[in-house]
């Protein structure tokens, strides 16, 4: 009796070596219903700060288009201007053509005369990338 109970004690006291079955299932589980949860509200989240960063940058665009105006015009612009024109020359605008992005890979386009504000309208598309709809954002649109 006392050679099996000797044993059963080291049997019990030796280190686990892994996990059973039952254990990876559940932590897999877990684990994907925490992406469940998660993954959503990080995309909306995303979205947002892609249609925040395009508002920023249409209206750092249209400063950018006043300043050109009042520097090298008399007061309009002309129908052949477009937003490339602010990267070129000695002294640009803007510091490179990446800035004529938007987050989703679409240029910003400029319309002359604006349909929004008076002068000019830029505009970015959104994120459909295509010109109409109620997801393109012009610089001072509210």
């Amino acid at each position: 009796m006392q050679r099996t109970m000797t044993k059963h004690l080291t049997r019990s006291q030796a280190p686990r070596r892994g996990f059973t079955l039952l254990e990876v299932i559940i932590a897999v589980t877990i684990v994907a219903l925490l992406a469940t949860l998660v993954v959503p509200r990080l995309t909306r989240f995303l979205q947002g700060a892609h249609e925040d960063k395009a508002t920023a940058e249409v209206n750092s665009l249209a400063n950018a288009v006043r300043l050109y105006i009042t520097q090298n015009t008399t007061g309009n612009l002309d129908d052949d201007f477009t937003l490339e024109m602010l990267v070129e020359g000695d002294d640009p605008y803007l510091d490179n053509s990446a800035d004529l992005i938007d987050p989703w890979g679409t240029p910003y386009d400029i319309v002359i005369p604006g349909e929004q504000n008076i002068e000019f309208d830029v505009i970015c598309y959104g994120p459909d990338q295509r010109q109409g709809g109620e997801d393109d954002i012009i610089h001072g649109k509210r």
